[in-house]
């Protein structure tokens, strides 16, 4: 169930105080009755029309190439956020960021106000495994591979579940993880002498960068790349 008002003012076409007024008016009909108050609940499923015109869910899913240097949240007082690289109308249908990138770690991020999808892709138990490029200062090698492959614990107790490592040459790897602790990548490779000088994500489950978005970029998801995403989740 989800409150007309903000369904409505998801699909960026009109503000909340908008979307008052249009109820006020008597202009929005919820299953074919007159809705009379802004936050009346409905489902999904439910019909919503504005002058007899259906309206969509309001579900949105955005892939961003993230630069570094931008927040991963919906606001901050003090710096810029990727919600920043968005035209207005994205801004105001609630979207968030689907975890977190740290500042200045680059790469792959799902943008949404599907907070169902993003709750079932973010849980452990959904085993969706995330894929991080990372240069460090040294020469990832087996030993480092194993220690991955046995989970650790940290110095400061942090307990980290067993991560894939692959050695790239060159001083970088790639990192597999089914979770996303705070600075985990980073703080599992220094645990191994490794500190990491750049990071990227790669992918998330079946949704992979597309290397054709420049650094703060964005497209709207492919039905192939949502349809790939509901199924690894299910």
């Amino acid at each position: 169930m989800e409150r007309l008002d903000k369904r409505l003012a998801a699909t960026g076409r009109w503000s909340r105080k908008e979307v008052m007024e249009l109820i006020r008016q008597g202009r929005v009909s919820v299953g074919g009755e007159t809705a009379l108050r802004p936050e009346q609940k409905c489902e999904a499923h439910t019909p919503v029309c504005v002058d007899g015109q259906s309206v969509g869910g309001g579900m949105t899913y955005l892939m961003l190439h993230k630069p570094g240097g931008l927040l991963s949240a919906t606001e901050d007082k003090r710096q810029s956020t990727v919600l920043d690289l968005l035209p207005e109308h994205y801004r105001r249908q609630g979207l968030f960021p689907v975890g977190r990138l740290d500042k200045d770690t680059e790469g792959l991020l799902l943008l949404t106000n599907d907070g169902e999808l993003a709750h079932r892709l973010l849980a452990p138990k959904s085993h969706v495994d995330k894929v991080y490029l990372a240069h460090v200062e040294g020469q990832p090698d087996e030993a480092d591979v194993q220690a991955f492959a046995r989970g650790m614990t940290l110095e400061d107790g942090l307990e980290c579940m067993p991560a894939g490592l692959v050695p790239l040459g060159e001083g970088k790897c790639l990192v597999t993880l089914r979770e996303g602790k705070f600075h985990q990548v980073k703080r599992m490779l220094a645990a191994q002498g490794k500190p990491v000088t750049y990071l990227k994500r790669l992918s998330m489950g079946p949704l992979s960068l597309d290397e054709g978005l420049e650094k703060g970029g964005w497209r709207t998801l492919t039905e192939a790349e949502l349809t790939a995403l509901r199924a690894a989740v299910e």
